[in-house]
C-alpha cells in the first residue's frame, strides 16, 4: 500500500477547474518530484492534499485512510506538513516563534528545536530577529524548519528555490538527506527541471492540470520531458 494515494482528484477555484483527474501515488521513504510550468496545477495538488482546497474524501488517501474532506489541522496531526511557495512567515513573531508554531499539532518525532538549530547553525544565531528580516534563504529555512517540527511523515516542498541564488538552493537541497535519514517522505514541486530530476527517485509532470508524464529520471528522455512540459 502506498502511503499516499491521489485518485482521479478534480479540484476548483470557484467555477474555474484547476485539476483534471489527478492519479499519482507515493511510496513510504520515496522523493517524488512535481515539475510543470507556471499555472500547470502544482500548487493546487499541494493545498489539495493539504486540505486547503476542498477535495473529495476519497481521492486523497494517506496511511490507508481517506482524507480529502479533513481540515488542514487534522492533516497535520495526522504526519502531512508542508512548506508553502513564499514561505509565509509570520512578521510579527521571532525566528523561534515561527518556528515553535510547527510543534503546536503536538506529534511526536525526531524533530526538535534544537535538531532544527542543528541542521540550520545561523538560526540558533538569528533566533530572537523578526523572521522577516532575514535573508530569503534563511526565511526559507525557517519555514522548512517549522515544517519538520510538526514531525510529518510526508514532508511537502512548493518552490523553496524560488527567487534564490544557486549556491542558497544548494545548501538548502542538501539538508534533504538529512531529512530522509529519517523516514520522511517528500514532494518536491520545482520548476527547475535538472535540480528536480537530480532529487527524485520518481516524477510526475503536471500541464494544464493534468498529469503529461511519470517514471524515474533515468529513464525519461530530455525529448520526452520537453513534450510533457511544454506540449507539442
Amino acid at each position: 500500500m502506498s502511503q499516499l494515494e491521489i485518485k482521479d482528484l478534480i479540484a476548483f477555484y470557484g467555477d474555474f477547474q484547476a485539476l483534471f483527474g489527478i492519479n499519482l501515488h507515493i511510496d513510504t521513504g520515496e522523493c517524488v518530484a512535481i515539475i510543470g510550468a507556471n499555472g500547470a496545477g502544482k500548487s493546487t495538488l499541494l493545498r489539495s492534499v493539504t486540505g486547503l482546497l476542498p477535495v473529495t474524501a476519497e481521492s486523497v488517501r494517506f496511511e490507508g485512510a481517506a482524507i480529502g474532506a479533513q481540515p488542514p489541522h487534522r492533516i497535520v496531526t495526522r504526519g502531512i506538513a508542508m512548506t508553502p511557495e513564499g514561505r509565509r512567515l509570520f512578521p510579527s513573531l521571532s525566528v523561534e516563534e515561527n518556528l515553535l508554531m510547527g510543534a503546536q499539532c503536538g506529534r511526536k518525532g525526531p524533530w526538535s528545536l534544537a535538531r532544527i538549530y542543528g541542521l540550520f547553525p545561523i538560526l540558533a544565531e538569528r533566533k530572537k530577529s523578526p523572521a522577516t528580516a532575514l535573508s530569503g534563504g534563511q526565511q526559507q529555512m525557517v519555514a522548512i524548519g517549522r515544517a519538520l517540527l510538526a514531525n510529518p511523515t510526508l514532508l511537502l516542498c512548493d518552490e523553496i528555490s524560488l527567487g534564490l541564488a544557486p549556491i542558497v538552493i544548494r545548501d538548502l537541497y542538501a539538508v534533504f538527506a538529512s531529512i530522509r535519514g529519517e523516514g520522511t517522505s517528500l514532494i518536491v514541486v520545482e520548476q527547475d527541471v535538472s535540480r528536480a530530476l537530480s532529487l527524485a527517485d520518481r516524477v510526475y509532470c503536471l500541464q494544464e492540470g493534468r498529469v503529461t508524464l511519470e517514471g524515474r529520471p533515468g529513464d525519461l528522455s530530455r525529448e520526452q520531458i520537453r513534450l510533457a512540459y511544454f506540449g507539442s
